[in-house]
Formats: C-alpha cells, structure tokens, sequence
C-alpha cells in the first residue's frame, strides 16, 4: 500500500490517499476543505483512479470536501450510517466558509471492509466522538486511521453534538487491545503508536471514565 498524506484546512484536518501501487486504485480519508486540488494533482501525476472517499466520521472538518472530490472523480462517498445525516445536512459549526452537503452511497459497518485493489482496511465502529465514528484498521500495513477518537495522549471531544463520554470509553477500552506495533494516524495532530498510548488507554479503560 501506498500513503500520501497532507495537513489540510483551518483544523489542520490530516487528509490521506492510499492506493495499491500494482492496480492503481485508490481511496481517499477524511477529504477536509480545500484538498480536492492536491489530491487531483496526486491521482494524476500517479495514474491513479480513486474509487472510495472515506469519512471517519461526519463533522465538516474531515468532510467538507467529500462532493467536489466526487464529482472530480466519481468515487462514492462511505460513512457509517449514523453519521450519515450529518454528510447530508452539515452543520458548520465555527467553519469558515460553507460547507457542501454530500450524499453517502456506501455504507461503513462494524467488521466490514473497506478494499482497494489487494488492500483491506477494517471498519472498526468507535463512537463517542459521535455517534458514527470508526476506525480503519490495515493490519497487514501496521497501521490504524484513527479519525478524532485517538490522538498522542488523548481523545476526541465529546461534548459536541453525538458525542458520548460512555461510548468514549468503551472505544478507548477496545483500541486497548490492539497490538502495540500498530501506527496511529490520528485526524489532526502527530502520529502515534497503540503501544506508546497503552498506559493511559488502559487506565480508561479499567476505571471506566476519561481522565481528567
């Protein structure tokens, strides 16, 4: 698997494009205002065709871009069905420009798939940021796209709108057990490891309440 990455927008939204280098296709992560450039400009100068566009979840930050990246490409639009309302009818809260509904047309569901050529990424359902965010979990490349569930010491908010402290927990809890060589790319900020958060998840975990 291949993996471009780009800090993206007034959030500093981390917007990926994976591909498989043997049959070109590709997807993108969290297609934030203003990526539909960059990310033209790497499919083109790659031959790559995109095939999937990714929400980790539905806030206009990691999604604000997802209908002019499609209509650029043709690529359909995933997210997990709770958060689809929020695709369709955003709410920018704090944004700075409008931010375009987009129509969903795939599904992200707890165990499933998301593939590309020979690559699988698992569709891990975390909510507590909102009610529909998930994780992408490529087990063969070692990696783990956490959307804004995960960062280097700490988590996502949960006091905005679908966030849920106890549902916060319980995904804190199950990304505690995943295996410490896992590289986590987070929605915004720096790369981590499951390993290097493990003490603190798993204090969450075993108290069952997020740390002050």
């Amino acid at each position: 698997m291949e993996r471009l990455s780009k800090v993206i927008g007034p959030i500093a939204t981390n917007v990926h494009v994976l591909a498989d280098p043997r049959t070109r296709e590709a997807i993108a992560i969290d297609t934030a205002i203003p990526s539909l450039d960059w990310i033209a400009r790497e499919l083109a100068a790659r031959e790559w065709t995109l095939r999937l566009i990714v929400s980790t979840h539905g806030h206009w930050d990691h999604t604000g871009d997802n209908a002019a990246v499609a209509a650029h490409t043709g690529a359909e639009i995933a997210v997990h069905p709770l958060d689809r309302h929020r695709l369709e009818h955003p709410e920018p809260l704090w944004a700075p420009f409008a931010i375009p509904p987009s129509i969903p047309a795939v599904e992200l569901a707890e165990g499933g798939e998301v593939a590309f050529g020979s690559v699988r990424l698992e569709v891990l359902h975390t909510p507590g940021h909102t009610e529909g965010s998930v994780c992408l979990l490529s087990a063969d490349g070692g990696l783990l796209f956490s959307g804004d569930t995960l960062f280097p010491g700490g988590w996502g908010r949960v006091d905005f709108p679908g966030g849920d402290a106890e549902q916060m927990v319980a995904s804190l809890g199950r990304l505690a057990t995943l295996e410490d060589r896992l590289r986590v790319l987070p929605g915004h900020g720096a790369a981590t490891t499951i390993g290097r958060e493990r003490p603190w998840l798993e204090m969450v975990r075993d108290q069952g309440r997020l740390l002050l």
